[in-house]
Parts: structure tokens; C-alpha cells; sequence
């Protein structure tokens, strides 16, 4: 899909800056990011490609649909990712309005707009552009440790405001794609990490307080598992199921890396002792904090068909791709410090989701 301007919403975000930075700079595509820069969206992420002649930068909510309408008429796209999301567990049990507002009616009047801009494509177009619609595997709810992994066939039991908002953004694409014949298709991740996640999140949350040499919290005894997958193998299977992916279809995709949260912190603290000793052990600064509400115990994704079918696997262990990461967070402390810019202080809990 090299022929064609792609648009990404929430383009400014950890996952949606990836993907802009490979269509861009590892595929040539032309891409429009569109993002309102809400706290977790920052211009910053999207440094590498800020003079690129390939790249368009619309600092809009999607939430408004004639602006979005005008801009669709404008770059006529032949695919949009839709990536713009609230995203995080612990805001939306705080707040969970906002989360309604941006991944249910912002989804709901982004896909609208979309519809109206089909109808008016030529048939050779309509029968290129996808809608991708990227969500998580929270929308499944929370498995046993037994459990077999989640499947595409999974129902959906969300458990958390989050994940009720995403639940209902995925059933409202799929509704577009069964009720307008807007070709949508749905992905279902899990957790992602790497560079340029916001430092809410466990994994940089965890760089940067031990780097502070403050205690390093964790909910509980640490024993709710997640998978991991990194947000460059992400990124690939997300434009597998965009480029080969049969529109109306769901995919998950999944790093086969599961891991405790306790483990994950010890990793993580293992790779900056490597890294950035000290005079003592980052590992003894884990200190275990009460568990939040309604903390899913597990969840873990089957990616068997976006193997079989697409042809996709993820490149990167665990082990590897945390130390990889590490080293990001300590070669870029000067963007930790300009997207948090004091209006987000470390003091909130990183979220393992």
C-alpha cells in the first residue's frame, strides 16, 4: 500500500508515532497524523519525521466529524489505523467520562465520517481502503492461570471502564462493516512496550523511578501476568492485517512473552543494573502497594491466525527487547523530561496494562 496517503489517528501516541515512523521512514508511504495532544500525545514522538515531505501533521479530535469529514475529502486516503484512544486502567477508574468521550463517541463519529467519505469513492478505490480499527485483548476480560490464551472467537467480558470504552469502539466498527459495508478490520493486542511509551506506564515508570532512586511499586504480590509484545512487532502485524488481512475479519496479535508483574519490574531493574550500575541493587527498591479495583489476573492472545494466514510472527524476546528498551529510556532522558513536562509527576502508579 506504498500508493496511496495512509492516515493514523493518535499518530502522536507511543503505538501510533511507531507506526508513522515505519510507513514513513522504513516504507516511503505518505501518511497524515491526525491527534488532539492530549497528555499522552506529544509532537516530541513524532520528531523523526517532523521535516519529512511524506508526513502531515493535523492536530484535530475525533471527536469532531466535520473536521474530520473535511480533511478525509481533502488527502483522500486509502487507509486509516485507528489508533486515537484513552488507554490507561488507572485514569479511566478515576475518570472514566473521558474514556467514553474519545474511544466510544469519538470512534463512533470517526467511523461516520469514514462512511460518508466510501460512499463517494470510485469502485477501484472502495475496493482498496481498509479501516483498521486497533484494540486490546482487555476486551476479553481476565483469564485463569490455566486458562487457554485468548482467541479471535473469545467473547467479549470488559472489566474495567478502559476496556468497556474499547469494547464498545470494536463493536461499533464491526457494526459499520456488517450495517454500511465500510470495510473495517479489528485487531486485538497485548501489552506493548518500547520506546516513547509515556512514563505512566509499568515499564518506563519503573526506568524512571529507579532512576530517581525512589521506590518501584507494585500492586499486590506482583503475580498478575500479562503478555508482552513489543511495540515494533506491533507495528508489523498490524500492517499485516491491514495490507492481507479479509475486511469484516479480527486478528490478535501477541508477543508470546508472558510474564508476572513482579517478574517484568525484576527485568526490567536487572537490565539497569546492567546498564547504569549503582551502588546497590535496583531490585531492592520494589516496594509492594495495594492492589487496584478490579485488577484482571491474566491475559494472554493466540496469534495462531495472523501466523497461518499472514504469515506474521513477532521478532523480539522479551530479555532482549526490555534491555533494548532500557537503553532508549537512559540514551533519551531529555524526552522524558519535555513530554511530561510537569504536568505529570511519577507519583501515580504504572499501569501493567
Amino acid at each position: 500500500m506504498n500508493d496511496g496517503t495512509i492516515f493514523v489517528t493518535g499518530g502522536a501516541g507511543f503505538i501510533g508515532s511507531a507506526v508513522v515512523r515505519h510507513l514513513v521512514l522504513g516504507r516511503g508511504n505518505r501518511v497524515v497524523t491526525l491527534d488532539a495532544l492530549s497528555y499522552a500525545g506529544h509532537e516530541e514522538n513524532l520528531a523523526e519525521v517532523e521535516n519529512a515531505a511524506d508526513h502531515r501533521f493535523v492536530r484535530i479530535d475525533i471527536a469532531d466529524q466535520d473536521a474530520v469529514a473535511a480533511l478525509l475529502a481533502e488527502e483522500r486516503p486509502a487507509a486509516l489505523l485507528h489508533l486515537a484512544a484513552e488507554t490507561h486502567v488507572d485514569r479511566s477508574i478515576d475518570g472514566p467520562e473521558a474514556f467514553v468521550r474519545t474511544n466510544v463517541l469519538g470512534t463512533q463519529r470517526l467511523l461516520e465520517a469514514t462512511r460518508h467519505y466510501f460512499a463517494g469513492l470510485g469502485s477501484r478505490e472502495k475496493e482498496r481502503f481498509r479501516f483498521l480499527q486497533v484494540s486490546t485483548d482487555e476486551v476479553y476480560g481476565s483469564l485463569g492461570p490455566d486458562d487457554p490464551a485468548f482467541t479471535e472467537a473469545s467473547p467479549y467480558r470488559p472489566r474495567s471502564p478502559y476496556s468497556a470504552s474499547k469494547a464498545g469502539a470494536d463493536h461499533l466498527a464491526r457494526a459499520y462493516h456488517h450495517t454500511y459495508g465500510l470495510p473495517v478490520i479489528v485487531t486485538n493486542c497485548s501489552n506493548n512496550y518500547g520506546p516513547y511509551q509515556f512514563p505512566e506506564k509499568l515499564i518506563p515508570l519503573t526506568i524512571l523511578r529507579a532512576l530517581a532512586h525512589e521506590r518501584v511499586p507494585v500492586y499486590g504480590d506482583g503475580s498478575n501476568i500479562r503478555d508482552w509484545l513489543h511495540v515494533e512487532d506491533h507495528v508489523s502485524g498490524l500492517l499485516a492485517a491491514l495490507e492481507g488481512g479479509r475486511q469484516g475479519e479480527t486478528y490478535l496479535i501477541g508477543g508470546e512473552n508472558e510474564r508476572s508483574n513482579l517478574e517484568v519490574v525484576r527485568t526490567v531493574l536487572g537490565a539497569l543494573n546492567e546498564l547504569a550500575p549503582a551502588m546497590f541493587d535496583y531490585r531492592d527498591l520494589i516496594e509492594f502497594v495495594p492492589d487496584r479495583p478490579g485488577h484482571d489476573f491474566r491475559y494472554a492472545v493466540d496469534a495462531t491466525k495472523l501466523r497461518q494466514q499472514l504469515g506474521w510472527a513477532p521478532e523480539r524476546d522479551f530479555e532482549s527487547g526490555v534491555l533494548q528498551t532500557v537503553g532508549w529510556y537512559l540514551d533519551n532522558r531529555a524526552w522524558c523530561t519535555a513530554v511530561t513536562n510537569g504536568r505529570y509527576g511519577l507519583e501515580r502508579l504504572g499501569s501493567p496494562t
